[in-house]
């Protein structure tokens, strides 16, 4: 009887998959964070780290992959349709579990993502050459009223793009023209494809004596551009910290989202993410699941009541 039960035993375990790989300890072979933007942004920088140290810490591969394409619709939707195991995983900004949700323009839905931690803020900006006959949102918005200005922007969908549109609404102006890429660089200025544009400091480093910030969309002066003045002191209502963090299918494991925080978190307290912050003028921290996901749900509340507004 006694061998008759612990063959029992095992062959349920076999059954339910309580032996072999199952047991293993994550990772058991190499994980892919999907960035969906281009390469080069300061996100994509920091995203790397966190791979360099996870292959660290663990032994196992971590590729970053960039996918951009729908504003970073198609990539965030590549990582919730993808198994719920800690293989596959997102580096996503504010909008796409906020903003693009509200719209209804996703494929997925809040309850179909769970948030690891966020890790930065970007130093995001409202940008003009050098040369340009104005130095804030007011003197834009007086200029506005008389000439033509090109809004350059990351997409008409985008947290950035509304707070720029609506300060145009409280300035009573509107842009000529307004066109959305997925990057936004110094070319975009050079070539006269905008007179002023929503970009973020690490896309203009290259340029950045030739350029001018009229406005930071941050809670702090960046450390780039101080003497930028910031949004929030030129418009009425709230405005928002560019966030961006890690995210998993709803249903991951809990051990493996501790796991990755917990490497994510060593990441940024590296030299390499201190630098990049230097340099860049991006905020960088961790901030836990939790802290996160109530983050998270104020500025989805206060998103729905920004583009309410866009709508009247």
């Amino acid at each position: 009887m006694k061998n008759f039960l612990k063959g029992a035993l095992i062959a349920l375990m076999a059954t339910t998959g309580m032996v072999g790989t199952a047991l293993a300890e994550y990772p058991q072979r190499p994980i892919t964070i999907v960035e969906p933007w281009p390469p080069g942004d300061v996100d994509d920088q920091l995203v790397r780290i966190i791979a360099e140290e996870f292959t660290k810490q663990t032994g196992v591969p971590a590729k970053v992959v960039n996918r951009p394409g729908g504003y970073g619709v198609e990539g965030a939707q590549s990582v919730l349709s993808s198994a719920a195991d800690g293989y596959t995983i997102g580096n996503f900004l504010i909008d796409i579990p906020t903003s693009y949700i509200v719209q209804g323009i996703t494929p997925y839905a809040r309850g179909d993502m769970e948030v690891i931690g966020l890790n930065m803020n970007f130093p995001f900006i409202l940008a003009a050459k050098k040369d340009a006959p104005y130095n804030n949102l007011a003197e834009l918005a007086e200029y506005a009223k008389k000439n033509p200005v090109k809004l350059a922007h990351f997409g008409f969908e985008t947290i950035p793009a509304q707070q720029t549109f609506e300060a145009a609404r409280q300035l009573g102006f509107k842009f000529s023209t307004e066109t959305g890429y997925d990057v936004t660089d110094c070319t975009t200025l050079a070539n006269g494809d905008a007179d002023v544009m929503n970009s973020t400091v690490g896309l203009v480093l290259a340029c950045k004596d030739d350029i001018k910030v009229i406005a930071a969309y941050t809670e702090k002066p960046i450390s780039v551009f101080p003497e930028a003045p910031l949004l929030r002191d030129q418009i009425t209502g709230p405005t928002f910290s560019l966030w961006s963090g890690l995210f998993v299918p709803k249903g991951t494991p809990q051990d493996v989202k501790d796991k990755l925080a917990a490497i994510a978190e060593k990441a940024m307290m590296s030299e390499q993410a201190k630098q990049i912050s230097a340099t860049s003028g991006a905020e960088v921290y961790w901030q836990g699941s939790a802290e996160a996901q109530a983050r998270i749900d104020k500025d989805f509340e206060a998103v729905k009541d920004l583009f309410s507004k866009m709508k009247k």
